[in-house]
């Protein structure tokens, strides 16, 4: 009888693996963030995220910020427009970059100046289809103010 007990239990459980909703899949390549000047309190962090399911980040988090949002930047006619968003959507397998001049991190009411060297922890929050939400733990350097595409100059939009 125990066998029989035993090889029931690892039915159930091999069964419910099979149907336990899949979680989002999330990669991140190349993150880093905007070096600043002293005095300067805001920042905005980049990277490339795929994600092997449908899925949206809809948060981020990061201990060197005050404020953490999730922001979409445009320009219409030549007035540059930032605003936060609530959610941006992560379609599966395809690369969505974060960037100069498009979506990005910002990172407000910084706690410190961000200095080229120096590497910046950012927590991405992720929420599937299913709406489970999972994190993925980024370790972003930073690099230089000069570092190519400033914010403002891509109009590819």
């Amino acid at each position: 009888m125990n066998r029989i007990v035993r090889a029931s239990l690892l039915s159930t459980l091999v069964s419910a693996v099979f149907i336990l909703p899949a979680h989002a899949q999330v990669t991140v390549k190349d993150p880093w963030v905007r070096a600043t000047v002293s005095a300067q309190m805001a920042t905005g962090a980049f990277m490339h995220i795929t994600s092997a399911q449908d899925a949206r980040l809809v948060e981020a988090r990061s201990p060197v910020a005050g404020v953490v949002e999730v922001h979409e930047m445009s320009m219409d006619k030549d007035v540059m427009k930032m605003r936060a968003v609530k959610g941006l959507d992560l379609p599966a397998g395809k690369s969505v970059e974060l960037k100069p001049g498009g979506y990005h991190i910002m990172l407000m009411d910084l706690k410190q100046q961000m200095k080229e060297g120096d590497t910046v922890p950012v927590t991405l929050v992720v929420e599937g289809k299913d709406k489970k939400r999972s994190t993925i733990e980024v370790k972003a350097p930073v690099r230089p103010l000069a570092t190519p595409a400033a914010m403002g100059h891509d109009k590819k939009h």
